[in-house]
């Protein structure tokens, strides 16, 4: 331009760059007043009207220089987003085509669509749409971002986690690509640690961003760091009160530290926000559990069939759930459920069915089959995935000390109440040495469960690396055998005997047992068995230990013969060990004499 209104008008964009939109409009009014109709200066005054909340009168003036220059482009973007805010989807999407086809090599066109039809639910479309961006600008950390987003939901996770970091890479103080790469990276087992950092750099660029506290408070929990945890967790609920998500979070950092009263406080609070909060429900039935409150203990945890760990694994049947009431002559399916050690704890309850006269029909996996063979009580045992014969009521197994109202005082703890068969268990005596040392079982740690991030972090804290425990096996006094089914397995050159490969069920497993002296383990399945057998057991409990172990106490009402050795902190497995040693050189001699004097 060589008319004076284009000094008005460069003036009037240099302010406008700046932020100085009083001086911009002022500028831009200038323009119209030598060049009545300029649309390069209704234009601007539409994004000054657009960046001040005037969103119609933008509108209108974006309009207006779109009819006096046809082939405005960077117009037609402005007018899609002010549509879209609009919520005329339709007439935003037609304005960014147009954008794109007068100006092919502009990247936010095909942005700007992409955003819209990703919140139209148009995924596919949308991807398209942000790769044509990067395409254009590889370093476009929106696009990177909102492309992160769809991969993410599509369950892309790896793609969507590289997205994220570029996005971050490209634009280090972009906080929603550090938050988004730490919600990815809390989905990946043992990334944790990497999630935290990625929340951190998040609050860092925005110290209000509530959603970023709220999620670097869980993992940490996730981590054992349950103290970090309420503190942040606590700052979330300062920036955003009153939401359910973070007092459900908030009360399983307090319970990560024993504070059962606080935590009970937090999920109450919750669910007087959102009654319905299954989750909430879940977590206050574990702490009334550990509390010893069974009464309202076991009616919160039926919720766990709504949380998202348990939701898909419910089974559904036509027949009707049993909640104790008379029954007699019914046929009855009770069905595993969650881990084995689970099973073999609550199978104790089936013979009580059977006293109450019902016929009870058991479906248990392969690996416990044999084992609950023996149980009385049983009239048909069944393999998970086998045909279902006709029955009338049906009950997890973990809903039967509900449907008895169950309580701490009357949980039917008679051991053994589970055995190994007589010849299984002669011929384990016949293969172990009698050296007159005592014979102690190990296993240190549980299922990876590394299917599902939190679940493997909590394996993580109730399980120790093998070498601390089998150094058990160097003590004169003891020789130590392997109970330790999956990885990690004995180091190379340790001590402890292992025949665990000729272990491929329970029930031998059981056997094996049976010709020990003691059982020291981690809390996973074989504790559970080695009560179950009435072997004594010395369980080596995390500082958060399971609501199955209660609090304040080192024996249990489930197993007579257990004995816990509890975590005095988060993670201080020394000290675990040091008493566990200790009570082996004060135990071992008459846990010894014990086996060989019995008849």
């Amino acid at each position: 331009m060589s008319n004076p209104a284009s000094a008005s008008f460069i003036d009037a964009m240099t302010h406008h760059q700046a932020g100085r939109l009083a001086a911009a409009a002022d500028g831009y009014r200038r323009v119209l007043a030598e060049m009545p109709g300029y649309p390069y200066a209704l234009h601007g005054l539409g994004v000054i009207a657009l960046q001040s909340g005037r969103s119609d009168e933008a509108l209108a003036l974006i309009e207006r220089a779109l009819a006096i220059e046809p082939e405005f482009a960077e117009a037609y973007v402005n007018r899609g987003n002010l549509l879209r805010k609009a919520g005329r989807m339709a007439e935003a999407r037609q304005s960014y085509r147009h954008a794109t086809d007068l100006r092919p090599g502009d990247a936010e066109a095909p942005y700007n669509l992409g955003t819209l039809l990703q919140m139209t639910g148009e995924g596919t479309a949308a991807s398209i749409c942000y790769r044509r961006t990067l395409d254009l600008i590889p370093a476009h950390a929106k696009a990177l971002n909102n492309l992160g987003i769809q991969y993410k939901l599509e369950g892309r996770n790896e793609q969507a986690l590289r997205c994220f970091r570029r996005a971050a890479a490209a634009q280090p103080e972009f906080a929603e690509a550090w938050y988004n790469q730490g919600v990815t990276l809390a989905g990946f087992v043992d990334a944790f640690p990497e999630a935290s950092r990625a929340y951190r750099n998040a609050i860092a660029l925005r110290p209000a961003y509530a959603e970023a506290h709220n999620n670097l408070g869980l993992a940490l929990s996730h981590l054992g760091r349950a103290g970090e945890a309420e503190t942040v967790l606590v700052r979330a609920l300062v920036l955003s009160p009153g939401r359910p998500e973070i007092l459900n979070n908030l009360g399983m950092a307090c319970q990560g530290q024993r504070k059962l009263d606080e935590a009970l406080a937090c999920y109450d609070q919750a669910l007087a926000l959102r009654p319905d909060f299954a989750e909430a429900h879940n977590n206050r039935g574990m702490a009334l559990l550990t509390a010893g409150d069974f009464e309202e203990g076991w009616r919160e945890r039926e919720w766990r069939w709504r949380t998202p760990h348990l939701a898909q694994s419910q089974q559904s049947f036509a027949q009707p759930l049993w909640r104790g009431e008379p029954a007699a002559g019914a046929r009855i399916l009770i069905h595993a459920e969650q881990g084995f050690g689970d099973s073999i704890q609550f199978c104790r309850y089936i013979p009580r069915l059977a006293d109450r006269g019902l016929r009870v029909i058991l479906s248990v996996p392969q690996e416990l089959r044999r084992l609950l063979s023996g149980l009385p009580g049983i009239e048909q045992l069944l393999e998970e995935g086998d045909a279902l014969p006709p029955f009338d009521l049906h009950c997890p197994m973990m809903s039967l000390p509900l449907a008895f109202s169950s309580t701490l005082a009357d949980i039917p703890s008679r051991v053994p109440y589970l055995s190994a068969a007589d010849r299984s268990v002669d011929a384990w005596r016949r293969r172990l040495p009698d050296d007159g040392r005592c014979r102690v079982g190990l296993a240190w740690a549980g299922n990876s469960r590394s299917h599902m991030a939190d679940l493997a972090a909590l394996d993580r804290r109730r399980s120790l690396p093998a070498e601390r425990l089998t150094i058990l096996g160097d003590r004169p006094d003891v020789t130590a055998y392997s109970l330790q089914k999956t990885e990690p397995l004995p180091p190379p050159g340790s001590p402890v005997v292992d025949h665990m490969g000729s272990i491929d069920d329970f029930a031998e497993a059981a056997a094996l047992i049976a010709n020990l002296d003691l059982v020291i383990s981690v809390d996973t399945a074989v504790a559970h068995l080695a009560g179950a057998l009435g072997k004594p057991i010395w369980l080596l409990n995390r500082f958060d230990n399971c609501w199955r172990w209660l609090q304040g106490r080192d024996d249990s009402p489930w197993y007579p013969t257990l004995r816990q050795f509890r975590q005095p902190r988060p993670g201080d497995w020394e000290a675990v060990l040091a008493a566990v040693s200790q009570a082996l050189t004060e135990q071992a001699p008459s846990l010894t004499r014990w086996r060989r004097t019995k008849p």
